[in-house]
């Protein structure tokens, strides 16, 4: 017994001891590697999933797809993302980070690059389910992995300066099926993604795992590998070492406060969420096929597009900004109002420019958004023992609803007009506002072990 107990306090010193040294270290050049091909594989998602809205549009004008078709074309790519999440929590949090993103490049790029040669819709649509699975991993591990590797007090601008990076791929996928699909068809943007995949993939075999992964698995040994590199390499710059204002008695305190609190921190991160992405996806899935509804050309409608989502860099910048000088929950919260009211006014718009104008600041308010809730907030509400499964099941329960959501909307476009849409999406983004007031902590400048 008192060899156990021995065993017990070694392990809470040696723990104590790492977590401690992990909580002073710096950026390094470990540190900006992983944060670049990490924001890389998370630009590569943003393109992935604006490629989907521009190439559904294309087909269905041309005739190669139908409406049904494409409803099922974006639901199976959201299935596929929920299912991604999951597995991705699952394996992040027991068998580590690491393979937690080694394989998520391989199956979204190979299958994209399958998915380029399709014969027919049906096989696309199986090509992009799979491709799915692999960029649904990517959302989880990315933004997590930035948490676990940046300074405490830095770390919700480096996590949403990483949304930032992501969603400047959103205008650069509008801009590609703009200028590419007229000419190339719709195959050209499906083999630019996949090679840039695998690209990626190649230089992304050697980061390194967590250590805060590595200690919460009393694999302290690996933990302080990396952590002896990322001291050596403060030392070889002469980077001083962050100040420690909590001592580790403390943050586990706190970490035992967010563990108890797992129920009910789970369900404003599913809630969040999950008004953040179907608000915004279906915003900008649909957008090109309700302007050629409306008698909008493709090449007409995929510049409207274009313009309105060049909001969406603005508003990750905004909220990289925001999130750790006025907190969390005051960036959150503003910015499901303002998505909310701004909603309202863009169904009523008629005039082009105020289409694009009106357009540009909501994509902007969704763009907070997804910095502040899908970068920062989720990954904070757990602690390194349940931050993937957690941010894993909000993620990809928003996946599941938004499966649902093609069809629901091509069902409500054809038994209403399309201001129900943005009806709906305001609400839910009250709804949402109101539970992160009410129910969500604050978890700036917290220590989340």
């Amino acid at each position: 017994m008192e060899q156990v107990v021995n065993e017990r306090e070694f392990d809470q010193t040696k723990a104590r001891s790492l977590k401690a040294r992990m909580d002073q270290i710096q950026p390094t050049k470990t540190f900006y590697k992983i944060f670049i091909l990490v924001s890389a594989g998370m630009f590569l998602d943003a393109i992935d999933v604006y490629l989907a809205s521009g190439v559904s549009s294309y087909m269905l004008k041309t005739g190669w797809s139908t409406l049904p078709l494409n409803s099922i074309f974006l639901s199976v790519g959201f299935l596929g993302l929920f299912l991604g999440s999951v597995f991705a929590g699952i394996i992040g949090d027991f068998f580590g980070r690491k393979r937690a993103y080694q394989l998520n490049l391989l199956i979204f790029g190979g299958f994209t690059l399958l998915g380029a040669f399709a014969p027919n819709m049906h096989f696309l649509i199986g090509c992009r389910f799979i491709a799915a699975i692999g960029l649904g991993t990517e959302i989880v591990t990315g933004f997590s992995m930035i948490n676990e590797f940046a300074p405490i007090k830095s770390r919700g601008r480096w996590c949403a300066t990483t949304s930032f990076v992501a969603n400047c791929g959103a205008p650069l996928a509008m801009l590609l099926c703009t200028l590419l699909i007229p000419h190339f068809t719709w195959r050209i943007v499906f083999v630019i993604a996949g090679a840039a995949a695998l690209v990626l993939w190649y230089f992304r075999r050697t980061l390194p795992e967590s250590p805060r992964w590595s200690i919460n698995h009393k694999r302290y040994q690996e933990a302080q590998v990396v952590i002896d590199q990322l001291e050596n390499e403060m030392k070889t710059a002469q980077i001083a070492q962050a100040k420690q204002t909590v001592k580790p008695e403390m943050a586990e305190k706190v970490a035992a406060e967010i563990n108890s609190h797992f129920v009910r921190n789970l369900f404003v991160a599913i809630f969040a969420v999950s008004a953040a992405i179907v608000c915004q996806y279906t915003f900008t899935s649909w957008v090109p096929t309700l302007l050629v509804k409306q008698g909008v050309n493709i090449v007409s409608s995929l510049g409207f597009s274009t313009v309105m989502m060049l909001g969406a860099p603005v508003g990750a910048s905004i909220g990289s900004q925001l999130v750790d000088r006025i907190g969390r929950k005051p960036t959150i919260i503003s910015a499901f109002i303002g998505a909310a009211i701004l909603g309202l006014v863009y169904s009523i718009q008629k005039a082009p420019a105020m289409v694009m104008i009106i357009g540009f600041l909501l994509t902007t308010c969704f763009y907070i958004l997804m910095a502040s809730v899908i970068g920062v907030y989720i990954s904070e509400l757990f602690t390194t023992k349940y931050r993937f499964r957690g941010s894993g099941i909000a993620n990809g329960i928003s996946k599941l609803i938004t499966v649902g959501m093609p069809l629901f909307v091509s069902w409500l476009l054809t038994v209403a007009n399309a201001t129900m849409i943005f009806v709906v999406m305001s609400a839910f983004a009250i709804i949402a506002a109101l539970v992160v007031a009410f129910l969500g902590p604050e978890t700036n400048n917290q220590i989340l072990e």
